[in-house]
């Protein structure tokens, strides 16, 4: 015999959702901070190693 599933309210949903939402903006933010540092060269937890493309004349 068939069981129904239990029916999640629709407010249950949304806040599932912007949870969901939250956590990937915060995600977000602090990948696109720490890009920014690693290009201006203000990391302190990341090294990069610098190469040196000088042209010869």
């Amino acid at each position: 015999m068939a069981v129904l599933k239990k029916c999640t309210s629709l407010l249950k949903k949304c806040s599932h959702k912007n949870i969901w939402k939250i956590k990937a903006f915060w995600a977000a933010l602090n990948a696109f901070s720490l890009a920014k540092s690693l290009s201006i060269g203000n990391s302190k937890s990341y090294f990069v190693r610098q190469t040196n493309n000088q042209v010869l004349k």
